[in-house]
């Protein structure tokens, strides 16, 4: 018995180590119970009402969602061969872990459509007009543009992310993700626009691609013309390792492309990890996140009429994963503190990490005085039900004395409208 709970206990650390980076493992459950639809009683419960009192469900969007699959319906996904390889341990408990917050079963027929109909799921327990944004995922490509899919953790293509938003309009946009550095960049970015693509996605880290390339310069100068922002993960990668280039997350890195006139969307406002402050002679590492607030303080005017540093691009950031267990509370209450950043920041949930069970603490957040106690227990609740309500609820909970996170962050609709795309 002894040895069966140290397994359990090692494997819990691998779990919660997989996307957080912590040591050790959490307090809490390890497995999401995906209990199903919400009951009726918790349905009509006075927080979970209120959650939605003040925003205008037309508007309501998660900017920062994700679209995966095997590609066992020809969808052309695919993930990394050592996700089922016994000899790569963390990688097959990070299939797992993805899998369980999921709520998908390895036995069923097909991973791809049982993912998407899980989505759908939980989408329809949101008022009616709220939206997602799936993404698509690009593969890493070496610095010559080649695809490489040793370094390649898992890839969602931009026809497949396209049809799923076509197939279920009324609830799905969908995010493109093309490498800048492929000889055909700028044709597929045509076509993804074309077929009406409401952003692009690049995860630096994971892909091998370097902001400061000029290979990026085309490329944002056409999103410019189009109106359609660029989301960049700034700050640590945990979740998907890839090329495993950490240091091109910087958040500095990302002045290049808003000189270049993108509106760019940092995903997490870089709250995870650290970064070289480049600003400094032999600059020292600091938190990522300190960096990403240094360039929202910089940012041009909502106009794009240039600013310091000549930037004409506008600078936003999305609210995903930044309140899970592994950010600082120093990170917590200064994004409520900053009132000022909140027209330029957007709710996202990072689904499916919010069906991971150990990556929030609800205990941490009552401590760091952000949460009411009495609150907590409903939120459970929902989570065991619907992850992604969870998350919409925990964050229109929070409170750091008067302050709270403005409704404009959930109403991110007009950001980028969506485009007609082609029927064929």
């Amino acid at each position: 018995m002894k040895r069966r709970h140290l397994l359990m206990g090692c494997c819990a650390a691998l779990g919660v180590g997989l996307f957080t980076g912590l040591g050790v493992a959490a307090a809490g459950p390890l497995r999401n119970p995906c209990k199903g639809a919400l009951p009726a009683d918790l349905a009509r419960h006075d927080l979970v009402l209120a959650a939605f009192e003040g925003l205008d469900s037309t508007r309501l969007v998660d900017a920062h969602a994700h679209l995966l699959g095997t590609g066992d319906s020809g969808s052309g996904c695919s993930v990394h061969p050592s996700m089922q390889q016994w000899w790569h341990p963390v990688e097959v408990l990070r299939r797992k872990g993805i899998l369980n917050a999921s709520c998908i079963d390895e036995q069923v027929a097909s991973i791809d459509v049982a993912y998407v109909q899980r989505l759908l799921a939980l989408a329809r327990e949101f008022p009616a007009g709220a939206r997602w944004w799936l993404y698509a995922f690009e593969q890493a490509h070496d610095d010559r543009g080649r695809p490489d899919s040793d370094r390649s953790t898992f890839h969602v293509p931009d026809r497949y992310a396209a049809h799923v938003a076509r197939q279920h309009a009324d609830r799905f946009d969908w995010v493109a993700s093309i490498h800048p550095y492929r000889e055909d960049a700028l044709p597929a970015l045509e076509q993804a626009l074309a077929d009406g693509a409401v952003a692009v996605k690049w995860l630096p880290a994971s892909m091998n691609i370097d902001l400061r390339d000029p290979r990026c310069r085309p490329f944002c100068e056409r999103l410019s013309r189009a109106g359609r922002p660029i989301i960049v993960h700034c700050g640590e990668e945990k979740a998907v390792p890839g090329a495993g280039r950490d240091e091109l997350g910087n958040p500095l890195h990302v002045r290049h492309l808003l000189a270049h006139g993108c509106t760019v969307i940092v995903a997490h406002c870089g709250s995870l990890g650290h970064a070289i402050d480049e600003d400094l002679p032999s600059g020292p590492k600091v938190p990522a996140f300190e960096l990403f607030a240094r360039v929202m303080d910089e940012r041009a005017d909502e106009g794009g009429q240039g600013g310091q540093g000549g930037q004409r691009g506008r600078l936003l950031g999305d609210i995903s994963a930044v309140f899970q267990r592994n950010r600082k509370d120093a990170v917590w209450q200064r994004v409520l503190q900053r009132q000022d950043w909140h027209p330029h920041l957007l709710h996202g949930s990072d689904h499916p990490l919010p069906g991971v069970m150990p990556l929030f603490s609800l205990p941490r957040l009552v401590a760091a005085g952000l949460l009411a106690e009495a609150d907590a227990p409903i939120l459970l609740r929902v989570r065991e039900h619907n992850p992604l309500l969870f998350d919409l609820l925990l964050k229109r909970r929070l409170r750091l004395g008067s302050l709270q996170l403005a409704a404009s962050i959930y109403e991110a609709r007009a950001l980028a409208p969506t485009a007609a795309p082609r029927t064929s």
